[in-house]
């Protein structure tokens, strides 16, 4: 076994109470107050530097200084939990009514802090940072960028996170170099039509007629992509009307687009606001296409630093070379600054019924994995910030 795997042993007792408890008292983005004290009290109580409120009020950055001169590493953690309801037995499970740590952030608090607790026992150069980061489920503009903006980054040298993943087997970890995860372009669709009674509609300016066009018209988008690059659009909600009889003013639609390369992404935007502009000038209709302003951006694990990742990580348990996915993080923000890994570190375990994915009201995680987890963060913080 890892030796430092044995270590991580040391400390799983506290690090999986901590799990639990942050688990039963799950908080939405933004609203991470009781989790971020416990991160607090933790470290505190291991002698590490805190500071509070770093961009957000809930953001908690610790910093372990070590001996001579070194680089600087961050590792990260996302504390937020999703408005789901959960429907496990688990006997910790959530007691916030409606809210769940469904995609296993409260394992990666969990697993941040473990491994703050084995490397302050450690020697090495530099300095180890960890970022406690509030609100990555917020899809918005997220927890990572005001954190960076209050310099959270400033003088770190590489950058490295976990993501608990029921797409891959328990204990494995999964990555890959370069493009990992995806642009999420939201859009907004208003058409504004004329409405009248059903039995009428050459009176009307029918908008779900249009909208109906418009959403067979932009499945269209893939014969613009070449079909060797990874790309998705998807129309996930169209609502207009209120009655049987009656063609309504106006109808509305939403959707994304996921993209890992940005001249597929800007021909794809390109292509949804001439679609509509064109569909509602044919129809005599009026429109409006919104796009979420400044998403995530492609999550980029640098090559060299992956390359260097994954043989570090094959000293602690399996690890797979993977496909992009084309879900989205704000770890990405991170990897802006600084060159870095983002990896996933499977738990799903059908001896434990660990098989839902995350963000379903079922997902469990295989707490057993969580000690390779804090060992990986370890071993990373003491491998790099040893690089000459």
């Amino acid at each position: 076994m890892n030796d430092l795997v044995r270590k991580a042993e040391k400390f799983q007792g506290e690090f999986i109470k901590i799990r639990r408890e942050i688990h039963e008292n799950p908080e939405l983005s933004y609203k991470e107050n009781r989790t971020s004290l416990l991160v607090i009290d933790t470290l505190r109580s291991l002698g590490i530097e805190v500071q509070t409120n770093v961009g957000l009020p809930t953001a908690v950055v610790g910093k372990l200084k070590g001996r001579g001169k070194g680089k600087t590493v961050a590792l990260r953690a996302d504390m937020d939990a999703l408005p789901v309801k959960e429907e496990t037995d688990l006997p910790f499970k959530s007691k916030v009514d409606g809210v769940m740590h469904a995609c296993g952030h409260d394992t990666h608090v969990a697993m941040l802090l473990g491994a703050a607790m084995v490397l302050a026992e450690e020697e090495f150069p530099g300095e180890v940072r960890f970022l406690f980061q509030p609100a990555e489920e917020d899809g918005g503009r997220g927890g990572a960028k005001p954190m960076i903006e209050a310099g959270a980054m400033k003088g770190v040298d590489y950058v490295f996170g976990i993501h608990i993943s029921s797409s891959y087997p328990s204990g494995v970890f999964a990555t890959r170099k370069g493009a990992l995860m995806a642009v999420p372009d939201s859009f907004t669709i208003v058409v504004h039509g004329k409405g009248g009674h059903g039995s009428a509609p050459h009176e009307t300016v029918d908008p779900v007629h249009i909208s109906v066009q418009i959403a067979n018209l932009l499945y269209g988008v893939n014969r613009l992509v070449n079909p060797t690059k990874p790309f998705v659009l998807s129309i996930t909600n169209i609502h207009s009307g209120t009655t049987d009889n009656v063609i309504p003013d106006n109808a509305f639609m939403q959707g994304t687009i996921r993209s890992l390369d940005e001249d597929v992404r800007a021909r794809a935007l390109k292509y949804v606001k001439d679609v509509v502009s064109s569909t509602c000038s044919v129809y005599g209709a009026e429109c409006e296409v919104k796009f979420m302003e400044d998403p995530y951006p492609i999550t980029f694990n640098d090559p060299e630093v992956t390359e260097e990742v994954m043989d570090t990580l094959r000293g602690i348990s399996e690890v797979m070379e993977v496909d992009p996915i084309l879900g989205a993080e704000d770890f990405s923000r991170y990897l802006q600054v600084s060159p870095g890994t983002f990896f996933f570190l499977g738990t799903r375990n059908e001896r434990k019924g660990c098989v839902y994915p995350n963000h379903s009201s079922r997902f469990c995680v295989d707490e057993d994995v969580l000690k390779l987890g804090v060992a990986a963060y370890a071993s990373l913080a003491l491998k790099f910030t040893k690089k000459g």
